[in-house]
C-alpha cells in the first residue's frame, strides 16, 4: 500500500491552520492546539517546512511562523518533498542504476511513468484547496475525463 508518513499527514493538517490564517503568525504551541497535535510534533515538523521554504518563522516575543507563500501556490508534492525527500514510487524511479537487475527490467518505463502520473496529481492539489471542502471545490482533471464507471454484475 502506497501512504504518506503521520508526520507528513500531520505537516499538512498545521499547514492548513496557517492557510486559514495567511497573515497571522503563529507560535508552536498555538498550531498545536488549533491543529490538535502535541507541541513537540509540531515543532519537529516545522524545522523541515521552513527549510523547504513553506513556512517562515519570525523570532521574539510576537514571534511564530506563517506561510512562507499563498496556499494557492503551495502544491502538497512540495509538502509530500519537505517532510519525505524526492518523490520514488521505486528506487529505479529515483536512482538510475542503483539495482541489480536493471539491465534487465523491463517494468521501469512503466513505474517512472507511473510515477510522474503521482507526482502531477500531487502537484495539481494546492494547499488551499486542502483547506476548502473537497464538496465545494471539486479537482478536475484529465483522469475524471477518462474514467469509466463500472457496475458489479448481480448473481
Amino acid at each position: 500500500m502506497l501512504r504518506v508518513t503521520k508526520l507528513t499527514d500531520y505537516a499538512t493538517v498545521v499547514l492548513t491552520v496557517l492557510a486559514a490564517r495567511p497573515e497571522t503568525v503563529m507560535s508552536a504551541a498555538d498550531l498545536a492546539d488549533q491543529a490538535g497535535l502535541e507541541s513537540p510534533t509540531v515543532s519537529k515538523l516545522l524545522k523541515p517546512l521552513a527549510q523547504a521554504g513553506l513556512v517562515e518563522g519570525f523570532r521574539g516575543t510576537n514571534g511564530g511562523y506563517r506561510l512562507a507563500r499563498p496556499a494557492t501556490a503551495i502544491s502538497l508534492v512540495e509538502i509530500i518533498e519537505a517532510m519525505e525527500g524526492p518523490l520514488a514510487m521505486t528506487e529505479c524511479s529515483l536512482h538510475d542504476g542503483q539495482c541489480g537487475i536493471s539491465a534487465k527490467c523491463g517494468v521501469r518505463t512503466n513505474w517512472l511513468r507511473i510515477n510522474d502520473v503521482v507526482a502531477n496529481a500531487l502537484r495539481s492539489v494546492t494547499l488551499a484547496q486542502m483547506l476548502g471542502d473537497a464538496r465545494a471545490t471539486p479537482l478536475s482533471t484529465e483522469a475524471d475525463a477518462k474514467r469509466i464507471d463500472a457496475r458489479l454484475a448481480s448473481a
